[in-house]
């Protein structure tokens, strides 16, 4: 019997359908992510859940406080409002908790054997190694719009300050102006081939570049609401310094765009890849005296889901944007029916496998990754394709619901079969952003 529906209504409905499906799994189960101190975490904390009880990680953490800082109001009738405000600053405060004084920040804290953050560890004994990715103050912004205060943290400066020192000293590249990661311990997207297994601080990761574009900005935000509050106190002198603090970073922001367009951007392919900053003419004896290396770069051509992150920053060209929706309608490339692969099909180390330490981003579907080049996609106006990427998102997570009876970490991009790690919800509550985002929640 023809139900007198159009196919685009029926396609609605049904993700609407996912979308409360989805919702009532997240609210029922988000408490089991809420955790309260314990060992040396000391303010309380929001873990992924799965295999990860008692981590404090430092990207999951703020896109997990992202997509339920909306929902907010609603879990629960409202009852979960104030746990979840006071977990998403306890994330935060756990991080500054465990800063060293020269500003290093560890990425992870971890309930363990150990007296202190593992990380802390290597660093005091002089062995430098990746700190906390830049998105402190990326979640410290999110929570304060949210709560309509930055009361909370405006104290903090300081803190902020050796932050971003920390990170110029030891991360950055003068030559390419860009940053670089040291190593590639807990990068994100633990083996993209860009970084893992490469010499130490050889790689500027697009990913690492294009969210260190939107920590500043964030940055910038909250240099301002530490001026105002000091004005308004009649601290003159620390309203003159975060002031300073805000035009430098405006500056080393401009500067980092500026080099993200020069060194990162491929006008061929028309995509953004990282790129090797080992780069210098080894003179030997009387060889190589004449026209030495002149480039500050060279691209590492693999493609990554990451080369669409300046979309999400928002620093993509129209233009630069029209060739990356190029690689997003290309179905050889990051084509799924349930999302975004994490690496292109034709890379050849493309690999689905199930494995922790590192993760597998060769390929799988990573909820945070689909929800990046949605957010990417809509910001620069190609609504059709980002209401795509929502349909396939939440119909990837409605049938791991249906057919498991929970979420997982990552799945497989032909089968949509979770790959590992179920009981993970972290990032999945993004798919509920998706959703409310092209109108499509209940």
């Amino acid at each position: 019997m023809n139900s007198g529906k159009s196919p685009a209504s029926s396609a609605a409905d049904e993700m609407r359908c996912a979308y409360a499906s989805i919702y009532r799994y997240i609210e029922n189960n988000i408490e089991k992510t809420l955790k309260e101190p314990r060992d040396y975490i000391h303010y309380p904390f929001i873990d992924p859940g799965s295999v990860y009880d008692g981590n404090v990680w430092d990207w999951d953490t703020c896109w997990c406080v992202y997509g339920l800082l909306p929902l907010a109001d609603r879990l629960q009738g409202g009852r979960l409002k104030e746990e979840v405000f006071r977990h998403a600053r306890g994330n935060v405060l756990n991080f500054l908790d465990w800063q060293l004084p020269d500003g290093y920040i560890p990425m992870m804290i971890e309930v363990s054997k150990w007296p202190e953050p593992y990380l802390n560890i290597q660093h005091k004994n002089g062995i430098l190694m990746n700190m906390h990715k830049p998105f402190l103050c990326q979640q410290i912004q999110e929570i304060s719009k949210a709560a309509g205060s930055w009361a909370w943290i405006t104290d903090r400066w300081d803190a902020i300050d050796r932050y971003f020192a920390r990170y110029r000293a030891d991360y950055f590249n003068e030559n390419c102006g860009l940053y670089v990661w040291r190593d590639d311990i807990m990068i994100g997207m633990d083996n993209d081939p860009a970084s893992f297994g490469r010499p130490k601080s050889s790689t500027a990761n697009i990913f690492l570049n294009a969210f260190m574009v939107m920590e500043m900005k964030s940055a910038m935000a909250f240099y301002r609401q530490v001026g105002d509050t000091a004005t308004k106190r009649g601290d003159t002198s620390l309203a003159a310094h975060v002031a300073a603090r805000e035009s430098e970073i405006r500056k080393e922001r401009e500067d980092l765009i500026r080099n993200i367009h020069e060194e990162m951007y491929d006008p061929r392919d028309g995509f953004f890849y990282s790129q090797d900053v080992d780069i210098r003419t080894r003179k030997f004896d009387w060889f190589h005296q004449g026209l030495g290396v002149f480039w500050k770069t060279i691209p590492i051509r693999i493609a990554v889901w990451s080369g669409f992150l300046p979309m999400l920053a928002g620093i993509a060209t129209a233009e630069e944007a029209e060739h990356l929706v190029r690689w997003y309608r290309e179905g050889a490339a990051f084509g799924s029916a349930w999302g975004i692969t994490t690496l292109d099909r034709r890379e050849k180390m493309y690999r689905i496998a199930a494995t922790n330490n590192p993760s597998d981003w060769l390929g799988p579907i990573w909820l945070v990754a689909s929800f990046c080049v949605f957010e990417g996609l809509l910001r620069y106006g190609y609504r059709a394709e980002a209401e795509d990427l929502c349909r396939k998102s939440l119909a990837l997570l409605d049938r791991d619901l249906k057919e498991h009876g929970c979420l997982h970490e990552y799945y497989d991009p032909d089968s949509g079969e979770p790959v590992m790690n179920g009981g993970f919800i972290n990032w999945n509550i993004l798919a509920l952003n998706m959703a409310r985002e092209v109108g499509l929640s209940d």
